[in-house]
């Protein structure tokens, strides 16, 4: 089966990945994919049953409606995005057979529409094929501020900061498909830039490309 077009956005915790995939999509008029709450899902699922976290992936049965994450029928949007998840789901992303279990249902997802794919390793092992890669980058700073204002995080800045930094060491050292940008990615710096701006610049990039989404 012939994929559809495939614009790959990766980078670290608060470079804006989510809120800029998003509003591209919606600009696009095609599907909007977050592969990271698929790992937080996974996280979630194991904390609560404590199994065997490679075969909760290959089981696990997640859903996107709109900006809602459903597992079966409970939206779990909620209990995703805390510390706790941000931690676990990197630690449990590093095992070789939760990935394995989950980069084959997020290929499988071009094969029905396009689709604006973010996460930590789109450009580098899911799609190493994307129509467009980008990779978005920003300061610890810059990121700790967002990620408070975004979750509402009533923890000194310094501790978001250490935090986002662990998460870091943690993504880009791990031994399997570890968070670095694509050779051929786009890389955009979004310190002290608006993130409606950055959609523009990666709308560009996109329209170079002339691509069919239709």
């Amino acid at each position: 089966m012939k994929r559809f077009p495939v614009i790959a956005i990766d980078g670290p915790a608060g470079a804006g990945k989510t809120t800029v995939a998003k509003l591209l999509a919606e600009r696009l008029g095609i599907t909007y994919i977050n592969t990271g709450a698929m790992y937080r899902a996974v996280a979630l699922v194991y904390k609560r049953k404590n199994g065997d976290p490679v075969k909760i992936a290959q089981e696990i049965a997640i859903r996107f409606r709109g900006e809602r994450i459903f597992l079966g029928n409970e939206d779990v949007t909620n209990l995703l995005y805390t510390p706790e998840m941000s931690m676990l789901s990197s630690t449990l992303s590093a095992i070789p057979g939760v990935r394995r279990a989950l980069v084959p249902k997020q290929r499988e997802m071009a094969n029905y529409s396009p689709v604006v794919m973010e996460g930590r390793d789109i450009g580098t092992v899911v799609f190493p094929d994307a129509d467009v890669k980008f990779f978005l980058t920003a300061s610890v700073e810059e990121r700790a501020k967002r990620r408070k204002a975004q979750f509402n995080d009533p923890r000194p800045l310094e501790e978001i900061k250490r935090e986002i930094s662990e998460r870091d060491e943690q993504d880009s050292t791990r031994e399997n498909s570890p968070l670095k940008p694509a050779e051929d990615a786009i890389i955009v710096d979004t310190t002290g830039v608006p993130l409606e701006q950055v959609v523009e610049i990666l709308l560009r990039e996109i329209e170079k490309k002339k691509l069919k989404f239709n």
